[in-house]
């Protein structure tokens, strides 16, 4: 199970949306007003830190998207299941980054908002690198399909 590379990439999806949790995606700046945004939602960036607008949906898919990789990893047995998943995962990655530009787009349009410059870390590129590692774990267990029937056919 661990010898295999696709868990490796899948260990590192998993890590990655796990950081996510706890690193600031996007800073917001509104006049003198600094916003924090994470994946559980949008935060005043000031010595006591309130939550201005929760985005529950994205710590949800999150959560999925962890769980479902380390799932995953253990269904090495039931290799095209395997790899449904991990389009299923990847379906979840592309919803997971729709609903972060959607947010992101309706922070604009708040009134509290207005004037608002945006400032979005490097972590916001985690999703993406994940999605291209799960990708890459699909291909993987794909190849591993193919040489197990590969071997089936010479007995």
């Amino acid at each position: 199970m661990i010898q295999r590379i696709q868990t490796v990439y899948l260990l590192i999806v998993a890590g990655l949306f796990i950081a996510l949790m706890f690193l600031p995606v996007a800073v917001l700046q509104s006049g003198s007003q600094f916003y924090s945004f994470e994946v559980s939602g949008l935060n005043t960036v000031a010595q006591s830190s309130e939550l201005v607008y929760p985005t529950w949906s994205l710590m949800a898919i999150d959560v999925i998207i962890v769980l479902l990789s380390f799932v995953i990893i253990f269904m090495y047995k039931k290799r095209v299941f395997q790899m449904r998943m991990c389009v299923f995962n990847a379906l979840l990655m592309i919803g997971f980054c729709a609903l972060f530009g959607f947010y992101i787009w309706q922070f604009g349009k708040s009134p509290e908002l207005t004037g608002m410059k945006l400032n979005i870390r490097i972590w916001a590129a985690f999703p993406l690198i994940a999605l291209v590692l799960n990708y890459l774990a699909i291909r993987n267990i794909g190849a591993d399909e193919t040489l197990v029937r590969s071997l089936e056919r010479l007995r």
